[in-house]
């Protein structure tokens, strides 16, 4: 059965590009996205610029931070002040121009709460991001330094996440709005704001129905000519069940699906469609907890279940879709170190764990996983959660998943374990990016990120582990920082604070008549650059 979003678009012009996600819903469109790294793909990145951006333009080469708004920049001598050139003559989609005064606008939309357009709800999706950067100030009209709290050689890449709105745009709205109260007027203004956005992207919102539409069109004055689009309209829709997305490209209503369902890859091969898929920098985890109480306190519990689990089995369910998970980076990678430890399948050994923990077939371990049915990066979360419980329990483990939305899952997860959002639960199946350092380990291991701060849902971390962070943060020389960030690894690879489970590898589904498809190793995609038949 259709939907309400599929029967609007089943008859739409062949230059449309139609996109099914799985999201259950458009992620915001007012700047800051939320749904995850699906809102940054789909809302961000197409509507939206930031200071630094990611290059999307390889297959073969991992994406690194590249000039964005900005066309350069650098810290001072105390390491705390960074200085950012822009991009002289670019404008957002309203007209006005991108500017210093903008860049600062906004970060105090996200850092300042005192400044009149400053939105809470845009916060959490951001702040966690960037924990260090803490004020901008306008040097000149094309030049702003930002202030971090620490020194902190990660600030680049974080702020790759912080997109620039147009602050006259706001301002025509909050003009407009009716509330006499300047607090709710400036939250009408950002509501009007997200149904009419104006960022300086590729594409320009045309048409926004919240849980079912967003249409896009081309920006044909977008400042970058190489990636100036040459696909008049796009609409995104979110569709959060798999099979359902498959059934919506197979009968022609849509033109691409993200996270196609595995068992249907021959049946959309045979019909004509291309699957892309590439190696990215992406966990799909279990990330347990060290709250007081919780089972996963004992190492041993927490090497053995990592032990117990036949990665290759649930590659095979999968279609091939994931890449096996023996840490956050695999062997190989700079940041991956000499850990002593390391998640294989070895159900023998962790039993043998399971047993001195004091566990046993009629004594089992019992686990609460909260995890979602969809989102992104999720990729088919019911299935592979489900293929976990039962290998965990031939380990002596009692698995009880409980499954909640994609975007409750996702805001609970800055909450904590120790919070009623989690609803009793000793792990939670969040997928993250690991492209950056912070991204990747520092969130999750860092005492200064324990909730509501930014992602240590569990409350991992000790003053060792703060020291490691801590050498990597403040060298600035990439060949050191590389060290000091596989002694972190190590360490976190050791302590296992994580069921490893899988890589994604981003799989999506697409008509052949869409041209010039690059699936970088991101978990980003590039629409601009696009072309259709």
């Amino acid at each position: 059965m259709m939907t309400t979003a599929l029967a609007g678009i089943a008859s739409a012009q062949e230059k449309t590009l139609r996109i099914a996600m799985t999201a259950a819903d458009i992620p915001r469109t007012l700047g800051q996205p939320d749904q995850g790294f699906e809102g940054n793909r789909f809302t961000g990145i197409p509507i939206y610029d930031s200071l630094v951006q990611w290059d999307l333009s390889k297959e073969k080469e991992p994406s690194v931070p590249i000039p964005g708004l900005a066309t350069e920049w650098s810290v001072g001598e105390d390491k705390t002040k960074w200085t950012f050139k822009l991009r002289p003559g670019v404008k957002f989609h309203d007209g006005s121009p991108v500017n210093a005064a903008a860049v600062v606008w906004n970060v105090q939309k996200v850092l300042d709460k005192s400044a009149p357009h400053f939105d809470a709800s845009q916060v959490g999706v951001t702040a966690s991001r960037m924990p260090t950067l803490r004020s901008a100030k306008a040097i000149d009209d094309m030049t702003v330094e930002l202030t971090t709290s620490e020194p902190d050689s990660f600030l680049p890449i974080n702020i790759t996440n912080l997109f620039m709105a147009s602050p006259a745009h706001w301002e025509a709205k909050f003009k407009a709005a009716s509330a006499s109260d300047p607090a709710e007027k400036a939250k009408q203004a950002w509501t009007a704001f997200a149904a009419d956005p104006s960022g300086s992207g590729p594409f320009k919102v045309t048409r926004f129905v919240p849980r079912e539409r967003l249409e896009l069109a081309a920006n044909d004055a977008y400042w970058d000519e190489k990636r100036r689009p040459k696909i008049a309209k796009v609409v995104l829709i979110p569709l959060p069940e798999a099979n359902a997305r498959t059934a919506a490209l197979l009968s022609g209503q849509v033109d691409w699906i993200e996270a196609p369902a595995p068992d249907a890859a021959a049946q959309i091969k045979s019909r004509g469609f291309k699957i892309y898929q590439n190696v990215q920098p992406h966990n799909w985890p279990w990330q347990l907890s060290f709250a007081e109480g919780s089972p996963w306190l004992d190492k041993r519990v927490r090497h053995a279940a990592n032990l117990c689990i036949n990665r290759s089995e649930l590659k095979e369910a999968l279609n091939g879709m994931m890449a096996e998970a023996t840490a956050t980076y695999e062997p190989g990678h700079p940041w991956y170190g000499n850990p002593t430890f390391k998640a294989k399948y070895d159900p023998a050994a962790g039993k043998k764990l399971m047993t001195e923990a004091g566990f046993s077939a009629s004594k089992p371990l019992k686990v609460k996983v909260q995890t979602s049915a969809s989102g992104s990066g999720q990729m088919q979360p019911l299935p592979m959660n489900e293929f976990v419980q039962q290998a965990l329990k031939d380990c002596y483990f009692d698995v009880e998943l409980d499954v909640v939305e994609w975007n409750t899952l996702f805001n609970s997860w800055r909450l904590g374990a120790k919070d009623p959002a989690a609803r009793g639960s000793h792990a939670t199946n969040v997928s993250f990016a690991s492209m950056d350092p912070f991204f990747g380990m520092v969130r999750f291991s860092s005492t200064k990120a324990f909730p509501p701060v930014s992602n240590n849902w569990g409350y991992y971390g000790n003053a060792e582990i703060d020291k490691l962070i801590a050498d990597a943060r403040t060298t600035f020389d990439d060949k050191a920082r590389d060290v000091a960030l596989a002694k972190l690894h190590t360490r976190i690879v050791d302590d296992a604070p994580f069921v490893w489970i899988a890589h994604d590898v981003g799989p999506r589904a697409m008509s052949a008549k869409v041209k010039g498809v690059v699936q970088p190793q991101s978990w980003f995609i590039d629409i601009a650059t696009m072309s259709m038949d």
